[in-house]
């Protein structure tokens, strides 16, 4: 798997730390890290995915304190905007409610927070036996519109996690990860859905914006679930805004 470096640029102004989906890794960031190279950027591997994929998945919100963690030791002033696509994105809204103290800002793309459907359930659970099979994430490389030089690698990563997390991490998402009890988290947050993806992630807007007032949601236009890698340069552009303005469009 390819050696990818987990945190990028100078240590000065603020950090952005990058959450990836299941399944994937940091590198998967590429596109955005290539744009901003005078910006601090964490972008770690998942506890159980990437190069830590010989550790068991600890579960959503254990992942979250991992992830506090490393902004801790080595965001700039131990605080960050935080990043989460799909898994990464369950993960940071656990941050959010957990460790609210680390975070400047926070940007969540395709995020089913209450669950899946029941069809889109069963259908996604039926795939999960199949989440070590090469040629299952050959296929869905295209689907997700890996460029052909990457090909290798995400198929790579795909298969690296072992059964017993990509059953136990399932098994969470399909039940819907929302944090229960009170958040205290006052900054911006802006929860987004392509328009492309399952209709999940946009249904969980009202409940995010229940448990979070201050929420702004969006559809990304004619764009599908991976839509850091299928747009890298819009979603760079959708970060840095909401950074630097906790605004957007």
């Amino acid at each position: 798997m390819m050696d990818y470096p987990d945190e990028r640029g100078p240590h000065t102004g603020e950090t952005i730390i990058f959450l990836h989906g299941g399944n994937m890794g940091g590198w998967t960031w590429a596109g955005q890290v290539e744009a901003l190279p005078d910006r601090h950027l964490l972008i770690p591997d998942l506890p159980g995915y990437g190069h830590r994929a010989s550790q068991p998945w600890p579960g959503v919100a254990e992942a979250a304190d991992d992830i506090a963690r490393i902004i801790r030791e080595r965001a700039v002033d131990g605080r960050a905007h935080i990043v989460g696509l799909s898994l990464g994105g369950h993960v940071a809204l656990h941050l959010l409610q957990r460790h609210p103290d680390v975070a400047l800002s926070c940007v969540v793309s395709g995020v089913t927070a209450i669950g899946l459907s029941r069809w889109e359930g069963r259908s996604v659970g039926l795939t999960v036996p199949l989440w070590h099979r090469r040629w299952f994430w050959h296929l869905q490389s295209f689907a997700f519109g890996i460029p052909a030089a990457d090909r290798t690698l995400f198929v790579d990563c795909a298969t690296a996690p072992d059964s017993a997390s990509n059953k136990r991490m399932f098994s969470e998402i399909r039940e819907g990860t929302l944090p229960q009890g009170a958040f205290s988290y006052p900054g911006p947050l802006l929860a987004v859905a392509a328009e492309r993806e399952s209709a999940s992630a946009e249904k969980a807007f009202p409940a995010i914006r229940a448990a979070l007032p201050q929420t702004q949601t969006w559809i990304a236009p004619k764009l599908h679930h991976a839509w850091s890698v299928e747009d890298p340069d819009l979603f760079t552009r959708m970060v840095t805004t909401f950074a630097d303005s906790g605004q957007w469009p």
